[in-house]
């Protein structure tokens, strides 16, 4: 019989993780497969290791891995990925947004051949959608075509696919364009996105806007590209309004004038090079890092694996 791993990061959820466990293991008895809970302690600061310690006592298909601190859900997900024994390999979100029910249709998804199985939101027609519908438009456009329109939270991967995403070892990138960009078979499994159990979302807005230029800079060259574009069209304008400057100069007698507009130019040009000194910042530190050789998450401690993998 095949084993599932199901990966679960955790970020003070000491309010949802007792609810999760139980839809949980209501959901492993109806999957007619071996299961694994590989619950990814992301640096809480609250009591969720306390109450997932005392779940891995009482379940030995629950396990624990313990970070040194907070290091992000993609880098904890990879961390569970790398400690998983499954056949198969599923991500899902431990605020229950994701339904573990929905397990059960990408199981079978992947038992029908396919590699790669993703949940894919059902969105309905609300404002507070525009600017995540822009976002994974220009994902689709730019950066990894088979983003799904809606975008994607949770996924089940084959055993493969598992081992060639951990074998990448990229650090600042995104789990979700690991799996997309390496182009094995898949498929998707629409869902409705259920309201958070408890608490409040830990996805801030400084952790999206990171997400946004780890996806671009990882998977797309199209900033570079628009740099170069923008760069020539400021040459050929700058150009093409020296030869009417000089034409107007020496053909009709007008003088040189117009301090205000020279301002304009200058602090135009110089607010575009100081973006895409930004742009090319990103690029050149993502490379550093990488360079730098430290691993995208530290283990300190972890409960329920193999003597030869506990630390």
């Amino acid at each position: 019989m095949a084993l599932i791993s199901v990966t679960i990061p955790t970020y003070n959820e000491e309010e949802n993780i007792p609810a999760l466990y139980e839809r949980l293991r209501h959901v492993s008895s109806a999957l007619k497969q071996d299961v694994e809970f590989i619950f990814v302690d992301d640096g809480s600061t609250d009591g969720s290791f306390r109450i997932l310690e005392e779940l891995a006592r009482r379940d030995a298909r629950v396990k624990v891995i313990q970070l040194s601190r907070n290091f992000g859900s993609h880098a904890a997900c990879l961390a569970g990925l790398s400690r998983a024994s499954g056949d198969a390999c599923a991500f899902l979100s431990a605020d229950l947004q994701d339904p573990p029910e929905l397990l059960v249709m990408l199981i079978e998804e992947w038992r029908k051949g396919f590699d790669v199985v993703l949940g894919v939101r059902e969105w309905g027609e609300k404002p507070s959608r525009l600017f995540p519908s822009l976002y994974y438009r220009a994902v689709r456009r730019y950066a990894l075509p088979t983003m799904p329109a809606t975008g994607t939270d949770v996924f089940l991967i084959d055993r493969k696919v598992a081992d060639a995403v951990i074998s990448i070892g990229e650090k600042n990138t995104s789990i979700f364009g690991l799996i997309l960009w390496s182009g094995f078979k898949q498929t998707v499994v629409s869902y409705r996105k259920a309201p958070r159990h408890k608490g409040v979302s830990k996805w801030t807005l400084g952790r999206k806007a990171k997400l946004f230029i780890d996806t671009f800079v990882s998977f797309s060259f199209v900033p570079l590209r628009l740099m170069s574009l923008v760069g020539i069209l400021l040459a050929i304008a700058g150009f093409l309004y020296a030869l009417v400057v000089i034409f107007n100069r020496l053909f009709f007698s007008v003088p040189v004038q117009g301090w205000a507009s020279l301002m304009v130019v200058l602090l135009v040009v110089s607010g575009t090079q100081l973006v895409f000194l930004g742009i090319l910042g990103e690029y050149i530190w993502r490379n550093f890092d990488e360079t730098r050789k430290r691993p995208p998450f530290i283990i300190d401690r972890t409960i329920g694996f193999d003597a030869k993998d506990e630390r």
